[in-house]
């Protein structure tokens, strides 16, 4: 693994770490992603770069500093199920290595995308050294079990316009490239990408985006897909059909 040591200046620490989080966000404090990235080195992944495979050993945790990471498990038949794609500003791998077991998914890079990566012994000594990270950790853990039972609630009891525009909402809050002045933002997610997340075929999610491409919610592009109207995309959210 090639391995770039990360500067120590607090300049280039405050350039790397995102915003504050908010809500349901799942990015780390800046006073936490200090501390990490303070103890991190650089990684570089080329598009389709596997980061590491189920299986694998916990032997660091993972936050995404620029491009985007495709997080996801393979049947036995080999079709794969997209988990989530991961954004700037994300951290990952944190519950093998609390629980020492091996990882359960796939990483690949969706694009060139650059990884801080932080070994298992620096990790386990920051959360055993500094109660603010062990808790800011916790919270992530618990976030991401909210956010699987929210998933599977949706599975179980939503139609696909209504789990469609929650996934895309979630895309658009994590999006890491800024919208036009117009207020649109751009998410790097193909519609292949999206049948995967919500388990139903290209062709279904493909119609529902054309009936919203329609209406003005959106527009559809070469893996992407332009935000119009957040909005617009709330209500069908809302709005069983």
């Amino acid at each position: 693994m090639p391995r770039t040591p990360l500067s120590s200046r607090a300049t280039e620490a405050q350039a790397a770490a995102p915003s504050p989080p908010q809500g349901n966000d799942m990015r780390l404090a800046e006073d936490v992603q200090a501390r990490l990235l303070a103890v991190a080195h650089r990684r570089t992944l080329a598009r389709g770069e596997s980061l590491f495979h189920k299986g694998s050993s916990p032997d660091a945790l993972f936050g995404v500093v620029s491009g985007s990471l495709r997080v996801s498990v393979v049947a036995p038949g080999g079709r794969e199920a997209v988990i989530a794609m991961l954004e700037p500003g994300h951290w990952f791998g944190e519950v093998s290595l609390l629980v020492g077991r091996e990882r359960v998914y796939d990483t690949f890079a969706v694009d060139v995308t650059e990884m801080a990566v932080v070994a298992a012994a620096d990790f386990h000594r920051l959360i055993a050294e500094h109660p603010d990270v062990h808790m800011a950790f916790t919270r992530l853990v618990c976030l991401r079990l909210r956010q699987a039972l929210a998933w599977i609630d949706d599975v179980i009891l939503m139609p696909l316009p209504v789990r469609l525009a929650h996934r895309l909402l979630t895309l658009d809050a994590r999006a890491a490239v800024p919208g036009d002045a117009s207020g649109s933002t751009t998410l790097g997610v193909s519609q292949e990408d999206l049948s995967f997340m919500l388990g139903v075929s290209r062709q279904s999610v493909n119609r529902q985006l054309k009936l919203w491409e329609e209406d003005g919610t959106l527009r559809v592009g070469y893996r992407s897909i332009e935000l119009l109207s957040r909005e617009q995309l709330e209500r069908h959210a809302a709005t069983p059909r």
